[in-house]
């Protein structure tokens, strides 16, 4: 979808609220409420963008706002401005602050009147000599899977320059869907209570994540750096459709992706759309000093195929042929030959600044990943014993998904293994643009620590994938099969299926170490923060795997 500036400000108020401090404001003060809280995001050199939702006590006039940014919570502000609340965007609001110093922590609010938001804190990225970089990485907070106790732990954190965000925001599926049975438990219903599916639907699944405490003060601690993955609009994507999206019942697919992006922009402290750039392509990089260039790519709306499979799609032996044939089309994309080439030129620049870490913000697992025979690995009397305590339904999943990895079928479709040309592209622009990038994904519901080689056996790579913040994966049905995929693949060193949490990545200029932080549980409060394992990559050795730190 590709928009100019008219319908940019129609649809969204792409760019609005920036310039809205020129200009005069006729706009409703009455009392207004700060229900969802305040968040800032994409932060820069100067300033970042600062986000919040006016949410008015009575009529359905846009909302006049002042922002305020200190140095101190409690400080004189050293900027101000004034934005409206549209009700046209949901009554959010975001504006650029800047003429701020570089590598500075700042405080910011808003107010109406007397009424005044929570109060935030972001810090601008640095220049020149940077000594270290500290970020968490997050991914796949299913609302109704469990409380936001990573998000807890986040906002505790003594030090934190950002928080990337590698999708799944939140999701698309009714009460009944994904989750379910845990939703019940502990009372964490979604609203609104159907699968969503309009613009009003996907607003009010995104306020209502906004409405999370532990959310809330995660977004209060620290800019986010975010980009969606397919839950944001609907089960594995593509550029045509998705899995989750029936056509014959659910409506026109570019319609329900529209409606998705635009609740996106809305509730997101995420620049809007740059005007005549498709919406889809909210891939952009951060450039943290002389250390470090971030580099967020976007693998669902703009460029991917099609997925050869659906993740826990049953699949018959006669179509393991095909669908491998399939997978080896040179044509199949994930980044797209645009976004691909923007990808190299910017890393290339980066190792042209000296830096010597590029981070590649990515939404799903790069290494090559084959399904773990259990029977054979376990021995088949514990296989019989595991299998015997399984529903039905999951036996005869496990079954036929243990005879598709026997037959070379990789774990996941869905990931990188479904786009192995792509991949090799993606590699080959690693190569030329002299870099060694660290890889960060999400979408998993998993930890990872791989280490990333060409179809040649050539190193070239370093992936850290960061669990989820609630979503279950694998190791709640079955525990301890992290281990099993490590020891059935190469490229992995360490896979943890069975805790959620995130990933705490630090970066000096000789280390870059990703910390795999856990929750105890994610089901009750209180809960303990743990650390499952470390590795590290040395910048003086790019020919060298992850270092296990334990």
């Amino acid at each position: 979808m590709t928009i100019n500036r008219r319908d940019a400000l129609t649809l969204i108020g792409s760019g609005a609220a920036i310039t809205l401090p020129a200009l005069p404001l006729a706009a409703a003060t009455t009392a207004v409420r700060f229900d969802h809280g305040v968040a800032s995001g994409d932060p820069a050199a100067d300033g970042a963008i600062l986000w919040t939702r006016a949410t008015p006590a009575t009529g359905t006039a846009d909302v006049a706002l002042d922002w305020h940014v200190a140095e101190t919570a409690d400080g004189k502000p050293v900027r101000s401005g004034r934005v409206k609340a549209r009700a046209a965007r949901d009554f959010t609001a975001k504006v650029e602050a800047t003429g701020l110093q570089p590598g500075r922590d700042y405080h910011y609010w808003f107010t109406s009147g007397t009424d005044r938001s929570p109060t935030g804190r972001f810090r601008t990225l640095p220049k020149g000599g940077v000594a270290d970089v500290v970020m968490a990485v997050v991914s796949c907070q299913l609302y109704g899977g469990g409380f936001f106790n990573a998000y807890d732990s986040i906002a505790r954190l003594d030090r934190l320059d950002a928080v990337l965000h590698l999708g799944d925001y939140i999701y698309e599926y009714g009460p009944d869907g994904f989750g379910a049975d845990v939703a019940r438990k502990i009372g964490r219903i979604v609203e609104p209570a159907h699968e969503i599916l309009t613009l009003a639907d996907y607003r009010a699944r995104h306020a209502q994540v906004k409405r999370d405490a532990d959310m809330q003060a995660a977004h209060a601690r620290a800019a986010f750096i975010c980009v969606w993955d397919d839950h944001e609009v609907a089960n594995d994507d593509w550029m045509g459709g998705a899995e989750n999206h029936d056509p014959r019942t659910e409506g026109d697919w570019k319609a329900r992706k529209a409606a998705s992006m635009q609740a996106y922009f809305e509730w997101m402290p995420i620049r809007d759309p740059k005007p005549g750039q498709p919406w889809e392509a909210i891939n952009r990089s951060f450039d943290f000093g002389d250390l470090a260039t971030i580099v967020m790519v976007e693998t669902r709306l703009l460029a991917r195929s099609k997925q050869v499979a659906s993740k826990g799609e049953g699949i018959a032996p006669a179509d393991y042929a095909p669908m491998m044939a399939e997978r080896a089309q040179p044509e199949r994309e994930l980044l797209g030959p645009a976004q691909l080439g923007w990808v190299e030129r910017t890393l290339a620049a980066s190792v042209a600044a000296g830096k010597p870490w590029q981070v590649l913000g990515n939404q799903v697992v790069m290494a090559r990943v084959a399904g773990p025979d259990l029977e054979k690995q376990m021995g088949a009397e514990k296989f019989g014993a595991m299998m015997a305590k399984l529903p039905a339904m999951w036996r005869d999943r496990l079954a036929a998904g243990i005879a598709s990895y026997r037959a070379g079928l990789p774990f996941n479709f869905d990931s990188w293994d479904g786009y192995p040309p792509a991949r090799e592209r993606l590699y080959a622009a690693f190569r030329r643009a002299k870099s060694r990038p660290i890889v960060l994904s999400g979408d998993s519901h998993a930890a990872w620590a791989n280490d990333l080689h060409d179809a040649a056996g050539t190193l070239v790579a370093a992936e850290f994938g960061a669990t989820a913040v609630t979503s279950p994966s694998y190791g709640s049905l079955l525990p301890g099969i992290g281990a099993h995929i490590a020891d059935a693949n190469p490229e992995v060193r360490f896979c943890d299926q069975d805790h959620k949490g995130y990933l705490l990545l630090t970066l000096t200029p000789d280390h870059a170490t990703g910390e795999f932080r856990t929750v105890s549980t994610v089901l009750a409060k209180p809960f303990q923060t743990a650390t499952a394992r470390r590795f590290r990559a040395i910048a003086a050795r790019p020919d060298q795997p992850l270092e296990d730190l334990g």
